[in-house]
């Protein structure tokens, strides 16, 4: 049975990545380290419980104490590491919590792996050659784009992080490759896009729509509404962490991308007309639809323009394609959210 160790997966993409995972690797034992933070919510996994491979235990990822322990206890062989603060409002007012959790609490987890599986650089070992260290990133380490269509974010894209959120991730996927480089372990890095899908927490875009509206509150869109993020359904992306996890080279990166590029804008107008079919508003909040509920407020401090991935070296490489377009998944994710809040 070979142990691997995830972190942050009672949060939104890793509690959707663990019973995916269980189910396809029958051999694999998965012990998940979560602080279970606010955004951290255990009833995301309750699926998992009784399952006596996976194994939960409640902690921070800077506590070097715990994770060597965890390490030995465990035998770690693998490590997936979801765990980080997200939320770019929050690291705007408090940027601290962003720079002890993504870049301390990932050098941590670095390190003790380092010295789990190596004599020294170069050198594993015996029993840990194919140990390998996987870090998941964002594509806002990369800043902004321009509006013109052909301009994507790829692998080679250099770093212009312009939030204290994506500073801090930059930084992260900067400590991992330096491991590589200096030390020679294997890790690789994933940077994918906005995911969307079951289990996001509230404060999130596309579950503050689907809730505001069902309430008949004030849906709040920044600025213009015409920011440009590129979508991809979280079960897609949990196929790419697999993917790259077991085939792809050590010391790269690869971006995972849903080729979704949508406004704001159509990302409130898609759900509004969903919901005006599934629930019609009139009966509920008295208006004929849920767009009537949009409302701008001020931009976001820094608020990047667009975000748009080139997916096509883990197309090529490693023959991941997204299943699900933006029309098929926000139906399944409006559904879901409908359960959960009605």
């Amino acid at each position: 049975m070979k142990s691997i160790l995830l972190t942050g997966t009672a949060g939104f993409i890793g509690s959707n990545f663990v019973p995916y995972f269980l189910e396809k690797y029958p051999d694999y034992q998965l012990v998940n380290l979560d602080l279970l933070t606010y955004a951290g919510n255990l009833e995301n996994l309750k699926e998992c419980e009784e399952n006596e491979r996976y194994k939960f235990i409640q902690g921070d990822i800077c506590n070097r104490e715990l994770v060597e322990f965890i390490f030995r206890e465990y035998d770690i062989e693998g490590v997936i590491h979801f765990a980080a603060e997200s939320h770019v409002d929050n690291s705007i007012k408090n940027p601290g919590v962003f720079v002890e959790t993504n870049v301390n609490g990932t050098f941590t987890l670095l390190d003790v792996a380092y010295k789990h599986w190596m004599q020294k650089p170069f050198v594993k070992k015996k029993g840990y050659e194919e140990s390998r260290f996987h870090h998941i990133s964002t594509d806002e380490v990369y800043g902004t784009l321009s509006d013109d269509p052909e301009d994507l974010f790829t692998e080679k894209t250099p770093y212009a992080p312009n939030s204290p959120y994506s500073a801090s991730k930059a930084s992260s996927d900067m400590i991992v490759r330096s491991y590589v480089e200096t030390y020679g372990m294997n890790c690789v890095i994933t940077n994918c896009s906005n995911n969307y899908g079951p289990k996001q927490h509230d404060e999130k875009l596309i579950p503050t729509i689907i809730r505001n509206a069902l309430a008949g509150n004030p849906i709040p869109i920044y600025g213009d509404g015409k920011n440009i993020r590129d979508w991809l359904y979280v079960l897609d992306h949990c196929k790419g962490i697999d993917l790259v996890y077991h085939n792809g080279d050590k010391g790269e990166t690869y971006n995972i991308g849903g080729r979704n590029e949508r406004t704001n804008l159509q990302i409130v107008d898609a759900i509004c007309t969903i919901l005006d079919e599934k629930v019609p508003p009139k009966e509920r909040i008295g208006k004929e639809s849920y767009k009537e509920l949009v409302t701008f407020v001020e931009d976001r401090a820094g608020h990047d323009r667009r975000y748009a991935i080139d997916a096509t070296k883990i197309e090529n490489e490693l023959g991941w394609r997204a299943d699900e377009t933006f029309d098929t998944g926000i139906v399944k994710t409006v559904e879901w959210y409908l359960n959960k809040y009605l």
